[in-house]
């Protein structure tokens, strides 16, 4: 329990922190979004790197070199814990924005800081909503800025990957952004395995070569999401003893 309490700790004095640096990253803005974007970028990023040390969680990184630079893409990983974002969020290094549930914009605090790096809202309730959010994604790929997506929907709650939703895939198809497959392995077991507790793990994020929509099949750019998933499945067979 004792890593979960440290977690629980820092976390207590961010969100004082936070205040603070909200209101700097807020007033940069004004002056310059690209800088308010980085900025953001690194306090989040090196807060969330400090999360993984207090939990002991180790990170094999692989594959950075894949991610085309000053290109708008779309990554798209398999979701099996709640540290997914932080993981990934922490290693990736160039800037991007999540595709979350509603209910997250509802804590508060988190919901800024997630506004501030260009996160996306989904109503999966409410199909008009959500077809709002996925338009409003399209655009914001086509002026450039990333967006990262979890197609399964949920977290798997057996580390099985659950089937990708084909309508989450036309960020990329509508965009024409390369799709970047992400594969993550072992990262329940930081937390999700042994609830409340959080356990030392070495995890895996692995970065695939993108996929470019043009250049697959008329078949496989309909089913866009299986062609994805299978990347991933293969990235995850690979590494699996690593």
């Amino acid at each position: 329990m004792i890593r979960l309490v440290l977690v629980a700790i820092f976390l207590f004095f961010f969100a004082i922190y936070s205040i603070p640096a909200l209101l700097i990253t807020w007033i940069t803005g004004f002056i310059s979004k690209d800088k308010r974007n980085k900025m953001t970028k690194r306090i989040v990023s090196n807060t969330f790197k400090i999360i993984l040390f207090l939990s002991g969680t180790k990170v094999n990184v692989e594959g950075i070199e894949n991610i085309p630079k000053d290109t708008a893409v779309l990554y798209v990983a398999n979701h099996n814990s709640f540290f997914d974002i932080v993981i990934s969020y922490a290693y990736i290094p160039y800037l991007f924005g999540f595709v979350s549930k509603k209910e997250v914009d509802k804590v508060p605090g988190l919901n800024i800081w997630m506004r501030f790096v260009g996160c996306l809202f989904l109503d999966r309730d409410n199909i008009k909503e959500a077809l709002k959010t996925i338009l409003k994604g399209i655009d914001i790929i086509k002026n450039g800025f990333s967006l990262f997506i979890f197609p399964e929907g949920t977290r798997s709650k057996d580390g099985k990957m659950a089937e990708f939703k084909e309508g989450s895939m036309k960020l990329a198809i509508k965009s024409n952004a390369p799709v970047i497959p992400v594969a993550m392995t072992n990262t329940r077991d930081i937390f999700e395995r042994q609830m409340p507790r959080i356990k030392s793990t070495k995890v895996n994020l692995i970065i695939g070569k993108p996929i470019y929509i043009n250049e697959l099949s008329a078949d496989d750019k309909k089913t866009l999401g299986n062609y994805t998933k299978n990347q991933i499945s293969k990235l995850i067979e690979e590494h699996k003893n690593i």
